[in-house]
């Protein structure tokens, strides 16, 4: 996923984990961030989200920027790519206290806006998104490829798929936590 659109996604999914798991978040008194729900959304987070955006940001830096620009130093791909983390957690943090008094408004507010950013965005930079190659390749129009027949391609399919799979299992392990007690 591209690094500039990846924090409005985890925003978006952090408020929505926060939601799932509302009814567990009500049961306690403690911080949300001492939860058990919390430390699923950490795992997630720590074991999927992170290293996903992390992949993209190292291995196809020049299409996870947009082709925006020309060089990025590393250490700005791994502040980012933290920050990407932080997003959902944050995300969770933010939207807990309303989705432990499950008030639908907010939380749903936290979770729509920056996904609905982030989809206005997309039809601005589709063609980007839509091939393979590096700054220059593409800024001169040459050695581009389709998306679909590239390597990134390839990594876009597998780790959406992953990315998609695991948010399923978290919400699932969220709504469970619920059930369990």
């Amino acid at each position: 996923m591209p690094i500039i659109l990846v924090h409005l996604v985890g925003l978006s999914l952090g408020a929505t984990f926060a939601w799932a798991a509302g009814p567990e978040l009500a049961r306690s008194e403690k911080p949300a961030a001492l939860t058990p729900a919390f430390a699923v959304v950490a795992a997630f987070t720590a074991f999927v989200w992170v290293p996903v955006g992390g992949y993209f940001a190292i291995f196809h830096g020049d299409w996870s920027y947009l082709y925006l620009v020309a060089q990025h130093p590393s250490a700005i791909d791994l502040a980012l790519v933290v920050l990407s983390g932080a997003c959902v957690v944050g995300g969770f943090l933010a939207t807990a206290k309303a989705a432990r008094k499950r008030r639908l408004g907010p939380v749903l507010a936290a979770a729509a806006l920056p996904a609905t950013i982030a989809l206005a965005g997309l039809p601005f930079v589709l063609r980007r998104l839509s091939v393979s190659a590096t700054y220059s390749q593409f800024h001169g129009d040459f050695g581009t490829q389709p998306i679909g027949s590239s390597l990134l391609g390839k990594g876009v399919l597998v780790l959406g798929a992953l990315v998609a799979l695991a948010t399923v299992w978290t919400m699932r392990a969220l709504t469970r936590l619920t059930s369990a007690a």
